[in-house]
């Protein structure tokens, strides 16, 4: 790709119009001109999509416009995640907006014959409403879109996150161009970062103008710019998906970031598990230093800049800002006692300034339509909006971004289209294994820091998981005990062998063993981890147990009292039985069952289950032919 140096903000506006020219028509505001192509064709080729065979179908839809002489006539671009994951690989047209789900290779010839060659829609393609179950033709008509507010993803499914000057002709590093020719100075900036209300997407919510604020304040011959791309949360992709279809917006922050405390260098540390998001975040810093938005002299300025990544080995503790400093420097990823916070004593002991991926994703914009617009959007306490991996039992899972006060209702019912098979939502798990359940009589609760925060539960990085009265709440517990206790770093006790205590507890309880005073138990430990560990690994681990003890106590005491699971989770309290009404005495369960714990006479039923020699591994569930054998 041929890139043309930027030495001011002139020959950035110039970028932008030429490009702008080619991109406009994906854009649904603006006035639809054909003199570059009649058609663009994107396709998302995150990682969601990617492993559907996305790229394979990108290549074939190039390939066969080339055959077919269509380059005047249709443009394929890559693009990031749209959010609809479930329904990929996706595919959309514009300027109809037609969205294509689940497209396959074989697909590719039927969409150029039909739809770009004779102008019909392929309706195999189309989204089918869960709602109504009527076929959807464009983008804006599903709701899973229409309920949004998109402003960290604002360019995913828009551009293609491989050519930066698709970024710039969306007034991408426009922000940056207008402080350093201006020469703004660095406490106005920050200072309308403040006024933004804008607060760490990261978990814990801290306000990030007064992290950059206390950071800039610290005198120190050299400073740092960090940003946490380890995104470790099960079910989270949030960061990924931006760094994957809008890496430039993460670069442009950090610059400013730097500008405004006064560093020169910057680092993304990324888990080595996103090949995709590691890709384009090289392509993009790579055509930020040919194009001069990254170096020496930025647009014409004194103001120099740099950026490398550094490659996380996936240890959940190093999305502690600690943690992940000690291994950005090659040491093993630990904790350490805060104060001094890495504002003072970060990098190699100097001023750090550490934001996650969502966060910085805000920042342009914020600098471009200005804190007062930022601050309009959300609640009293909570501005912005807040981007949410929406999985579980849930017809549309995928990538939201909504307003903050978005009650959990809308987005389960009105985003997520209800509950999968129609049964009855009993919990969403809101922020992954440092965060909690929240109770289905609490789905009117508007999602905020403090109105979670009010019931003992947090935002976290924006993992969301809807469960179902399928799911065993006293399971759902262990199972993220488990998550947080095996990632325990091992430098502190609290957490090491607090979480191993909990976790034990637990699997005694589920497995039909527990006492009523384990409950006790379990409420104790869990305030005394809480209070005593180290880093906020241990802090929140026992959020899960808290909660569920909480909203689901009677579940609990159904596994205790009862040696009963309500929903048919737990082995431990469960016989696998044959029905001697449908048992047909085929004896396929005798012949796989592993232990030998099934009997009977061929012919003549019914075979019977030996319940103290039984592993409950259920084998003879899923090869009974008849649908004989059932866990009670």
């Amino acid at each position: 790709m041929s890139l043309t140096p930027v030495r001011s903000i002139e020959d950035l506006r110039k970028i932008k119009e030429e490009t702008y020219t080619g991109i406009k028509l994906r854009l649904k505001d603006s006035a639809v001109e054909r003199e570059i192509a009649k058609y663009h064709i994107l396709v998302c080729t995150g990682t969601g999509c990617a492993s559907s065979k996305s790229k394979l179908i990108h290549q074939k839809l190039e390939d066969e416009i080339r055959k077919r002489k269509l380059e005047d006539k249709v443009k394929v671009i890559k693009t990031g995640c749209f959010g609809f994951c479930k329904l990929g690989p996706i595919i959309v047209i514009h300027p109809d907006r037609t969205f294509y789900t689940k497209v396959e290779l074989e697909d590719v010839d039927e969409i150029l014959d039909q739809h770009i060659e004779n102008g019909q829609i392929v309706e195999k393609l189309l989204y089918k409403s869960v709602k109504t179950g009527e076929l959807q033709k464009t983008i804006d008509e599903i709701d899973f879109f229409n309920h949004q507010m998109r402003i960290a993803l604002r360019n995913c499914g828009v551009i293609n996150p491989e050519d930066i000057r698709e970024y710039i002709a969306l007034d991408g590093y426009m922000a940056l161009a207008d402080i350093l020719t201006k020469k703004i100075p660095a406490q106005e900036i920050i200072e309308e970062i403040k006024q933004s209300g804008l607060r760490g997407r990261g978990g814990a919510g801290f306000p990030t103008g007064l992290k950059w604020e206390y950071t800039a304040s610290y005198e120190g011959d050299e400073k740092f710019v960090l940003c946490n791309a380890d995104e470790g949360d099960p079910g989270a992709f949030m960061d990924r998906s931006i760094l994957e279809g809008d890496p430039h917006s993460i670069l442009e922050a950090m610059i400013i970031a730097g500008y405004c405390i006064g560093a020169k260098q910057g680092y993304v540390y990324i888990r080595a598990e996103y090949p995709i998001a590691v890709e384009r975040l090289e392509i993009a810093i790579d055509q930020a230093r040919r194009i001069g938005l990254l170096g020496s002299n930025i647009l014409g300025s004194s103001f120099d800049f740099d950026l490398d990544i550094r490659i996380g080995a996936g240890a959940f503790v190093c999305g502690e800002e600690t943690a992940l400093i000690q291994s950005v420097m090659g040491f093993r990823g630990e904790p350490r006692p805060r104060p001094p916070y890495p504002a003072e004593v970060g990098l190699w002991e100097k001023p750090t300034l550490n934001n996650n991926v969502e966060t910085y994703a805000n920042i342009p914009v914020i600098l471009r339509k200005g804190a007062r617009w930022f601050a309009g959007i959300g609640t009293k306490d909570s501005k912005g909006t807040k981007v949410f991996a929406l999985a579980g039992q849930i017809k549309n899972t995928g990538l939201i971004e909504v307003p903050m006060g978005t009650t959990v209702r809308t987005i389960i019912y009105d985003i997520g289209g209800g509950i999968s098979n129609d049964k009855n939502v009993k919990a969403v798990q809101c922020g992954g294994p440092s965060g909690g359940c929240l109770p289905a009589e609490m789905l009117d609760k508007e999602i905020d820091f403090k109105s979670l925060t009010d019931i003992g539960l947090i935002m976290g990085s924006g993992g969301m998981i809807v469960m179902d009265e399928t799911d065993c709440m006293v399971d759902i517990a262990r199972f993220y005990l488990e998550f947080a206790q095996d990632e325990s770093c091992g430098k502190c006790v609290p957490c090491s062998i607090g979480t191993k205590r909990l976790l034990e507890i637990l699997e005694k309880i589920s497995s039909g063993q527990g006492e009523m005073e384990d409950l006790e138990r379990l409420e104790n430990l869990c305030y005394e981890i809480k209070d005593s560990s180290l880093c906020g690994l241990g802090q929140t681990a026992p959020n899960p147990v808290l909660s569920t003890l909480k909203f689901f106590r009677d579940e609990y005491i159904a596994h205790i009292k009862d040696k009963y699971c309500p929903a048919g989770v737990c082995n431990g309290l469960l016989k696998v039985v044959i029905s001697d009404d449908k048992c047909i005495a085929c004896g396929i369960c005798a012949r796989i069952c592993p232990v030998n714990a099934i009997t009977g006479e061929h012919k003549k039923p019914p075979f019977r289950i030996h319940q103290d020699v039984c592993i409950k591994c259920g084998a003879c569930i899923a090869r009974c032919p008849v649908n004989a054998i059932y866990k009670h």
